[in-house]
């Protein structure tokens, strides 16, 4: 192996053989954490992913097992574990004091997603679960991920949108390295701006997470890792196309210049370049269009003074073009000849990670994060315009250390977080949404251990903002494991957030609605805040099956809004009404998983879900539409054993959703109305890999092989500027069958 990955082991001293359990941490070579790396025995499948600090507990400890960590697609093992460690740290191909090191290159085994053994819910996406789909962007990289649900937000911009518990993502702070990212104006299309190649390993945290990122947090948390300069490979190129005629490319380039300074430069292009119309309704299935992305990466690391440095400048030009199969954007612009949206961003990011290990007290840390971002998007769909620019800043600082012993942990700090918006909406009307937002605040976490059975994290913010005035964000985790195998989990947390009613429903511009905001004299847009309490609880039960390991999980969370701004598309087909919540409205959600290793490097992953999500509109209490009750979900893994480097991976998943409540419609003429319920249907998806060494692999794909689609997609496409148009109800595929092709390229 030709990386050195540095790991450091803090192993308490009531620690015994008999509790049949090894306790620690992962770190790099500066003593950082290492989040979502793989910790698992040797010839077995018991395995764990390190959490947000870097540690880990793994069952079935014995002194005589090979303790393997898997990051970066590297695996490193260590033998001669003893029962008792002082704190030590260990070096690839090195030996010190007691402790004897091999390095021994195996074939990883470990499953790809990982639930944590501590206090939150979360579950860690390696970086194997990220190559079981094309996943060219965020958006598409949770179809194998049971926790997510993926659908098409409309039927012109081709934008996919993700929900958790039930909500959609305005509800989930979503952070690019603990540093929130799709936000405000990239609401919409953000997750389509990190392409999936960049990412290193994906956090997916259920319910209320964690205050030290902020106050946003409702339904969950998503955490991207990039891959890190220090630990990249000099060269990797991938390669894509489908038969929808996209086409994309990434490069990433690796340079050391000595052993404090690392750089990574990451290019990404895509483009679809021709028209598909497989419903032969006259609209584009997928938009036209291209995107650049290129980032630059550097990271610092000083081992002697414990000082650790991250810095990233990112470019961005996405351009979407959609609508009628005639439309030419350069005669038909703003015009009724063919109805057409184009979507034009430029976005330019700036980030900064500094963090500091005191030497004398590796429990003790402090790191600064800085982040500005500018995002512009001009675009109209049809008729409608819709411009935004947002400038953002946001800085926030940790202090991380302990209380008497490592079994009490602590993490305070401040933040300041500052938006400026320009907002221009024609509808047709001209307005101007134009706002500054700023917050500053202070939180305090602590964390409990008894290196036993039980943790808990418990936290609380302060922020004042000047829309929202000064709040209050309380939010605890716990773990308990009263016997063996038996994990129970438990958590309750507030949110608060300001709705983009704009950023976020851009999907109802490609409508002829009328959009009403019926304001109560509220800061934003005439509205009040979003606050909503998330109660979770969680158990797994690890059991053996035929011999073999098995686990199931059962959760079931709840949020419960105290106020909601309601987009109300039930009230008439012609028009979205906003307004805040009088009365109730929650989101309940029962997911059950079962996952199993029948034999070795096959495994099954199912999940069945149960939503039952209501609110009080104006005209009574409904189910919230285009939400199924009832989802299934199955994968299968399976790869070959290797020869001389050569191997074969087959992934497939099926995805069953259950009938959807359609908006209202009854006020349309009979030939563009929906039913009150759409259809049930499944989806299939697979992909082959073909390993041909470690530098070289090809793999080919499908997606909704099933050939489902929706059998009426856009309202009134006939007439696209009558007022029946409207796209926005989708609630299965667009597209039919498309199969895709790519290789993968890496020079170590």
């Amino acid at each position: 192996m030709k990386k050195i990955i540095t790991s450091v082991f803090l192993l308490s001293a009531a620690f015994s053989y008999a509790q049949s359990a090894l306790k620690g941490k992962v770190t790099d070579q500066n003593n950082q954490p290492i989040v979502g790396a793989e910790v698992f025995w040797e010839s077995t499948d018991v395995s764990v992913t390190t959490d947000e600090e870097g540690n880990f507990e793994i069952q079935d400890f014995n002194p005589s097992a090979v303790l393997g960590v898997f990051y970066n697609n590297q695996t490193t093992t260590f033998k001669d574990l003893k029962d008792e460690f002082q704190a030590i740290t260990i070096q690839v191909k090195d030996t010190f004091g007691d402790t004897s090191l091999d390095e021994v290159v195996v074939r990883d085994t470990s499953n790809s997603l990982k639930k944590s053994k501590l206090a939150t819910n979360m579950t860690t996406m390696t970086g194997k679960e990220l190559l079981k789909a094309a996943c060219c962007n965020l958006a598409e990289s949770f179809e194998t991920n049971p926790s997510i649900d993926v659908n098409f937000s409309d039927a012109v911009t081709g934008n996919k949108q993700i929900k958790m518990l039930g909500l959609t993502s305005p509800y989930i702070l979503i952070a690019e390295e603990n540093i929130p990212s799709v936000r405000g104006a990239s609401q919409a299309f953000g997750l389509s701006f990190t392409p999936g190649t960049w990412v290193e390993s994906i956090q997916v945290t259920k319910g209320a997470g964690t205050v030290v990122n902020g106050y946003e947090s409702i339904s969950g948390q998503i955490n991207t890792e990039l891959i890190k300069p220090a630990t990249d490979i000099p060269l990797f190129v991938n390669i894509y196309g489908s038969t929808d005629a996209r086409f994309e490319g990434n490069v990433h380039l690796n340079k050391k210049l000595n052993d404090k300074w690392s750089s990574s430069l990451f290019v990404h292009g895509n483009t679809r370049v021709a028209k598909n119309d497989m419903n032969d309704d006259g609209f584009l299935d997928n938009p036209l269009g291209h995107q650049i992305n290129v980032m630059n990466r550097w990271q610092y690391q000083n081992l002697e003074k414990g000082i650790v440095g991250f810095f990233s400048a990112r470019y961005l030009n996405d351009q979407k073009q959609g609508g009628e199969l005639d439309f030419d954007k350069h005669r038909d612009k703003l015009t009724t000849n063919y109805w057409g949206s184009e979507i034009n961003t430029n976005r330019v990011d700036l980030s900064s990670k500094l963090g500091y290990v005191f030497p004398e007290m590796p429990f003790q840390s402090m790191g600064l994060q800085t982040a500005f971002s500018y995002h512009k998007q001009d675009s109209y769909f049809g008729l409608n315009q819709y411009n935004i620019d947002q400038q953002s800043f946001y800085t926030n600082f940790i202090f991380n250390s302990i209380i008497n012993n490592t079994k009490n942990k602590f993490s305070t700090g401040a933040s300041f977080t500052y938006d400026k918006f320009k907002e221009f909406v024609a509808l047709p009307t001209d307005a101007n949404y134009n706002r500054i937002d700023n917050s500053v605040g202070t939180f305090f976490e602590y964390t409990f251990d008894n290196l036993k059975n039980f943790n808990m994290i418990a936290g609380l913010r302060a922020d004042y903002h000047n829309r929202m005035g000064f709040f209050l964000t309380p939010r605890l985790h716990t773990r308990y494991t009263p016997v063996n195998g038996t994990t129970i989990k438990a958590s309750v947390g507030r949110g608060k957030r300001i709705n983009n009613i704009f950023a976020e429903n851009q999907n109802l511009f490609a409508s002829s609605r009328q959009f009403n905001i019926i304001g109560n004299g509220g800061k934003t847009y005439g509205l009040d805040p979003e606050i909503a309490w998330n109660y979770g609880l969680s158990v797994t039960q690890e059991f053996k099956l035929f011999g073999k390991n098995a686990d199931v999980t059962a959760d079931f969370y709840r949020t419960s809004f105290q106020n909601q701004i309601i987009t109300d598309i039930d009230y008439s087909a012609r028009q979205v009404r906003f307004y805040n919540l009088d009365g109730d409205s929650y989101a309940n959600s029962f997911q059950f998983d079962f996952n199993y290793n029948p034999f070795t490097n096959f495994k099954i992953r199912a999940s069945y879900k149960y939503y039952d999500l209501a609110t009080d509109y104006e005209n009574g209490k409904l189910q919230r539409p285009l939400q199924a009750k009832h989802r299934f979900f199955t994968n299968l893994e399976y790869e070959t054993r290797q020869r001389n480097g050569k191997n074969w991976r087959f992934d497939f998943t099926y995805n069953w959703i259950g009938k959807q409540r359609l908006p209202n419609t009854s006020d349309n003429l009979p030939e563009n109305r929906f039913p009150e319920y759409s259809n049930p249907f499944g989806t299939i998806n697979a992909q082959i890999t073909r390993v041909f060494s470690k530098r070289f692999e090809v793999y080919v794909g499908g997606e909704n092989i099933s050939n489902y689609q929706q059998h009426r997609v856009i309202l009134g496409a006939d007439n696209p500027f009558g007022d029946n148009f409207d796209s926005s109800m989708v609630y299965a595929p667009i597209f039919g069958q498309m199969y895709y092709a790519g290789l993968r390229f890496s020079l170590n």
